[in-house]
């Protein structure tokens, strides 16, 4: 749909794990959760972990010849917070990140760990005004923390829940070509 074939997209996928707010139910994902809400707790060591993750993936795209200048991470709900969190504390330049229907993790923390190497990565969030799963007012939270910390966001809202629709992904493309021409 992106039509892009000057890109080449690695899209992983998260382990099987036991998520704690869904009573212990196996699913996909990067991290446990234990709920939703701005004051439940964050598995700070599952994050990390995913970090530690994506970071490998970067370092092998490396391998394949791709510099990191050239890659963008992107992810929707849980992909798009370790996305976000990857990349503020990735230590060489990213093309940009792409945050989709999520929120940005640990947020306390970024003061102390943001990278220099990322300080002007350009930032895509999007977030859908019906989100019943992660609400906007979590994803407009994170923003403010985003640009509390001095980073700039291209912020777009759609009229949909936790999904994507096609004005999103003509944004998504959009940014795709500003930042990987």
């Amino acid at each position: 749909m992106l039509d892009l074939p000057h890109i080449h997209f690695i899209l992983p996928h998260a382990p099987y794990q036991k998520i704690t707010m869904n009573n212990g139910y196996e699913m996909r994902a990067w991290y446990d959760l234990f709920g939703l809400s701005k004051d439940s707790p964050q598995d700070a060591a599952g994050i990390e972990a995913s970090r530690v993750e994506i970071e490998a993936l970067i370092a092998h795209t490396n391998t394949l010849g791709i510099p990191t200048h050239r890659i963008a991470l992107a992810g929707f709900s849980q992909g798009g917070a370790i996305a976000l969190h990857t990349a503020l504390r990735h230590k060489s330049t990213l093309a940009g990140v792409l945050a989709l229907s999520t929120y940005l993790p640990l947020k306390h923390s970024l003061p102390t760990q943001k990278s220099v190497e990322n300080e002007s990565i350009p930032i895509f969030m999007a977030h859908g005004v019906a989100d019943e799963v992660i609400r906007i007012e979590t994803a407009l939270n994170s923003r403010q923390q985003l640009l509390d910390n001095g980073y700039a966001i291209e912020w777009h809202e759609y009229p949909m829940a936790h999904s994507v629709n096609a004005d999103e992904i003509a944004d998504i493309r959009q940014f795709l070509l500003k930042i990987l021409p």
